[in-house]
């Protein structure tokens, strides 16, 4: 019998949460949890298990936790386990990056972030630089798209820049720089590149050498995992050269920037969320690597068809405006209502059963683009389980305002 390779009624029954009845277009602050992933974190928690570095099953069995899910990620980004360090989220690991990579900056070193990027990916290098003295050049976005140009950033890097980082994808917008580009010219001045993949990688195929990146950070809550999050090194001795984070002496490896005790239940739920993703496509096989390549492939294939759908009924709207019109792009996307806040909208919007989020803040994409000056910007985005109903259901919601 003949099946799609992406069963989106299938995958919607892995997610028990999908029951309460709301439509989950909240994508953008995580997806909701896979039956898969609670019971292998309900599991671990059940299970005697200790600190490693003993002879015992219980510290054996903590040790077995830690090793899968370096596995799980380096298959994830296509890198070597030995260069996956865990932590509890993305901002806390590139915080303790940063104070690594900035320690021994000098005045005049200089480093490029971007106006599209997370507080996450900027905050932890600002600080880093003003401690040294070091200059911040800031990538610029095209208002009218949303787009993050290329091009700049063969003005912006000169052999003076430590550090390039740049999203993957705006998890406010959708967009996704041309990361290759611009890894080419950061690479060429001898710059380190790190970057977000936090909201990219629950719906693209992440290969860390093709993009050229020398650091890369996920969030497994980004696509249905638990809270915790891990960089990956496409250099694992780099690793050893950085200052040591740890309170361990002894500590090598990924052991070197990790501090404090493993969440172990909540690694056991990362090694299960990476296999859910692997198995969205039915018809994926081969290794862990090659089933998550083909399985991401046909979620983006999806959801882009989805994405495409709801922009279009959007646009048809006369009172909606959707922000930017990047051309590459994941499933997220903000738009305003003519004459209203978009806090009420989105209360309008909950009266209806649809969850989505207000956004006025003062930093970021928005701030560039000036959003708060009309009430906000509604965000929505699309979840491996987001189906074709729940589409049609935000767009006669928002029609609603207009009846």
């Amino acid at each position: 019998m003949w099946r799609m390779a992406f069963d989106v009624a299938r995958v919607r029954g892995l997610f028990p949460a999908l029951g309460d009845g709301w439509v989950h277009l909240d994508s953008p602050a995580g997806m909701q949890v896979p039956e898969q992933v609670a019971t292998a974190v309900s599991t671990a928690l059940r299970a005697p298990v200790s600190g490693p570095g003993g002879i015992f099953p219980a510290s054996q069995r903590a040790e077995a936790i830690v090793d899968a899910a370096r596995r799980a990620v380096a298959d994830l980004v296509n890198c070597d386990p030995a260069g996956v360090v865990l932590g509890p989220n993305p901002a806390v690991l590139l915080a303790r990056l940063a104070e690594a990579l900035g320690d021994g900056w000098l005045i005049g070193d200089e480093v490029v972030l971007s106006r599209l990027d997370h507080q996450a990916n900027t905050a932890p290098w600002l600080r880093v630089a003003q401690r040294a003295g070091a200059t911040v050049r800031w990538a610029e976005i095209d208002i009218e798209t949303c787009e993050l140009p290329a091009w700049q950033y063969e003005n912006l890097v000169s052999h003076r820049t430590k550090v390039v980082a740049v999203t993957s994808a705006s998890g406010a917008v959708g967009t996704r720089p041309d990361l290759k580009r611009i890894t080419e010219v950061a690479r060429g001045q001898g710059a380190v590149v790190v970057v977000d993949a936090s909201s990219s990688a629950p719906f693209i195929p992440i290969d860390i050498n093709a993009a050229g990146a020398d650091v890369v950070a996920v969030s497994a809550g980004a696509w249905g995992g638990p809270a915790v999050a891990a960089l990956a090194f496409a250099d694992a001795a780099m690793v050893e050269r950085l200052p040591a984070s740890s309170l361990d002496p002894r500590a090598a490896g990924p052991e070197r920037l990790e501090l404090g005790q493993h969440a172990y239940p909540l690694l056991a739920g990362l090694v299960a969320s990476v296999d859910y993703l692997a198995e969205l496509d039915d018809t994926a096989s081969g290794n862990r690597r090659e089933r998550l390549v083909t399985s991401l492939s046909s979620a983006k294939s999806y959801q882009a068809g989805l994405l495409s759908r709801l922009i279009g009924d959007l646009r048809g709207l006369r009172h909606v405006m959707v922000i930017g019109d990047a051309m590459r792009r994941i499933p997220a996307l903000a738009f305003t209502v003519a004459d209203v806040k978009a806090q009420d909208a989105v209360v309008h919007l909950a009266e209806r059963g649809i969850c989505a989020f207000a956004d006025d803040t003062p930093s970021g994409v928005f701030a560039t683009l000036g959003v708060g000056e009309v009430g906000g910007a509604v965000r929505v985005g699309l979840a491996h389980y987001t189906n074709s109903v729940e589409v049609d259901q935000l767009v006669e919601a928002l029609a609603g305002f207009r009846a």
